[in-house]
């Protein structure tokens, strides 16, 4: 007796679980925003390829010089990597929405995966910010369906961001951790309002005229 007690008492303890799943808020907002993108990039790239048919094309959503899709689709810009942007879009929000998805049928992904995930919203937003700067200050037109794509990505990467620090999987000082988690709508409301007083002071003396 006393031996199958002790040898119950030395072995080991089982490895903890590596592998985080998400709540369902963090789950919609993927597949939410991931179909934001989708659809943007989708309008974009059926656009784009009319206007290559026809360089005289006009986009729907070209209404007026500085609403003009057609500017941004022609520019270098447009097609940073050797083909048409949102291209790379259908791709990686076709992702985001089956990760969302994944997540929403209650799957538990390793630590190394949501790492991935935070490098490749990383990178979306990183990218979408030059294109910000480009469309403002350098090409001067603003495309409606970029700016979805914008939001959406900005969404993503804020809340993704506050689930891995939620969740350890980003080390980050606890006052840090539970500012995020309680004030978690700060950030992208910042960020997005900081983008729409940037489009209004730049083109201020179109809109008030």
């Amino acid at each position: 007796m006393t031996t199958a007690v002790a040898s119950r008492k030395t072995e080991p303890e089982p490895a903890p679980d590596t592998r985080v799943g998400a709540g369902r808020p963090l789950a919609i907002l993927l597949v939410v925003t991931g179909l934001a993108g989708l659809l943007a990039a989708w309008v974009i790239t059926l656009d784009k390829f009319k206007l290559l048919e026809d360089p005289g094309f006009t986009p729907g959503c070209s209404l007026n010089p500085v609403v003009s899709c057609g500017n941004i689709m022609k520019s270098e810009q447009a097609a940073v990597f050797g083909f048409p942007n949102p291209m790379l879009g259908l791709v990686t929000y076709g992702m985001v929405v089956a990760i969302g998805l994944a997540l929403l049928g209650g799957a538990r992904l390793p630590r190394w995966y949501w790492i991935g995930f935070e490098l490749g919203c990383l990178f979306g937003v990183g990218f979408v910010t030059w294109l910000q700067y480009e469309s403002l200050y350098v090409i001067g037109s603003l495309c409606l369906w970029c700016c979805l794509a914008w939001v959406a990505t900005i969404l993503m990467f804020c809340y993704v961001t506050v689930h891995n620090v939620k969740h350890g999987i980003i080390p980050a000082p606890k006052g840090l951790r539970n500012a995020l988690t309680e004030f978690h709508w700060v950030p992208p409301v910042l960020w997005i309002g900081v983008i729409g007083m940037l489009i209004l002071t730049r083109w201020w003396d179109f809109w008030t005229s």
